[in-house]
């Protein structure tokens, strides 16, 4: 299966996961992931799939700086119901890279490693979504503006063309060459850009003694 060659470039996220160490799933539980796992699991590679797939790399490496992310071990909370644009192909890139799911995810072994309930959602959230972690509670806010790479406009003619049945072989070949360099600028022009890839670590009220 011939993939695009900038999925190489893209950087791989790398988890432990206690359930796969103890099934003997993988040696330690380490798992590796590439951006090509997260297009092979939707079948396409979009803005949403490559803003799902690199907004919880960053998560991660803002939550584990010294070690692997555990997954299984992070709550995913999002501002929008799977109903609403591409929250559900988002959701299914992040189960996916974090083991988190929804209440039809795995219940667990004897009370041990449910993933069940690890995604909601959070409608008063700031931002997209927000990663939280089991055992210290460190949380981050992410979100994706995609202002800075609007779709060119011979490349929503294509796809005029395309919805309407008219596309040629060669239109059709033009439009996935437009496509994906969109998809390769997001990742590999932007990914590093703050204004649009946006991490912000969740800051935690202290709770102040009441003066007797």
């Amino acid at each position: 299966m011939k993939l695009p060659d900038y999925f190489d470039h893209v950087p791989r996220l790398r988890v432990q996961d206690p359930l796969a160490r103890v099934l003997g799933c993988a040696e330690d539980g380490v798992l590796e992931y590439g951006f090509a796992d997260a297009v092979r699991l939707t079948g396409h590679a979009c803005v949403a799939v490559a803003s799902a797939y690199w907004l919880t790399w960053l998560a991660l490496e803002q939550l584990y700086p010294d070690g692997l992310p555990q997954r299984g071990g992070i709550k995913v909370e999002f501002r929008d119901d799977a109903r609403t644009g591409g929250t559900g192909v988002i959701a299914t890139v992040v189960q996916m890279l974090t083991g988190a799911a929804g209440g039809s995810g795995f219940k667990g072994l004897g009370g041990r490693f449910s993933r069940a309930g690890l995604i909601r959602i959070k409608p008063d959230l700031m931002m997209a979504l927000r990663f939280t972690r089991l055992d210290t509670h460190a949380a981050v806010d992410v979100g994706v503006d995609t202002a800075l790479l609007p779709m060119p406009p011979e490349l929503e003619h294509l796809v005029a063309l395309l919805s309407a049945g008219k596309a040629t072989m060669r239109q059709e070949a033009d439009l996935g060459a437009l496509w994906q360099a969109r998809v390769r600028a997001l990742l590999l022009e932007h990914g590093r850009d703050g204004s649009v890839f946006m991490v912000r670590p969740v800051q935690r009220l202290r709770s102040v003694p009441v003066a007797a």
